[in-house]
């Protein structure tokens, strides 16, 4: 969360002429209601399942960038999807940055309780070796532009 994977994404696929897909836009597209309303009417289960099946979906295509949300590594199947038919890119950030960038923007619902901070914390020490077990490539976002990242990406693929 708070990593870039949005707009390093979508700059990423303006650049290599591919199409952007959002795997959360896709699901609010598809359903009609934003995730949080998603969260609040079928909690995070019903929203896994949901972003599950779009995961496979989308990374059977060719010829796109796909954008996650954050805790899409939590499920085995996603993390066998992703590895196994593209190439994952993995936008490390520190924890202190997630809390900067998150502060603002869209409504989070993994961060709609308690301290965030802490909860980045947990929800980084739970991800972070997932991410790290999938990426093909980790690169580096704290404090960098989205066109040095993209420059990086493209640069080491």
């Amino acid at each position: 969360m708070g990593a870039g994977k949005s707009a390093v994404g979508r700059a990423l696929a303006r650049t290599l002429k591919l199409e952007f897909v959002d795997t959360d836009d896709e699901i609010e597209r598809r359903t009609g209601v934003d995730i949080p309303f998603i969260f609040e009417k079928e909690g995070e289960t019903g929203f896994r399942k949901r972003e599950a099946a779009v995961v496979d979906e989308l990374t059977a295509r060719q010829g796109l960038v796909l954008a996650t949300g954050g805790g899409v590594v939590g499920d085995p199947d996603n993390r066998r999807h992703l590895a196994a038919r593209g190439t994952v890119v993995y936008l490390h950030a520190t924890v202190a940055q997630q809390v900067e960038r998150t502060r603002r923007g869209r409504e989070r619902p993994m961060l709609a309780e308690g301290d965030a901070g802490e909860t980045l914390e947990r929800l980084f020490a739970e991800r972070e070796p997932l991410y790290r077990e999938i990426a093909d490539l980790v690169i580096e976002t704290d404090a960098r532009r989205v066109h040095h990242v993209v420059d990086e990406i493209r640069s080491r693929l």
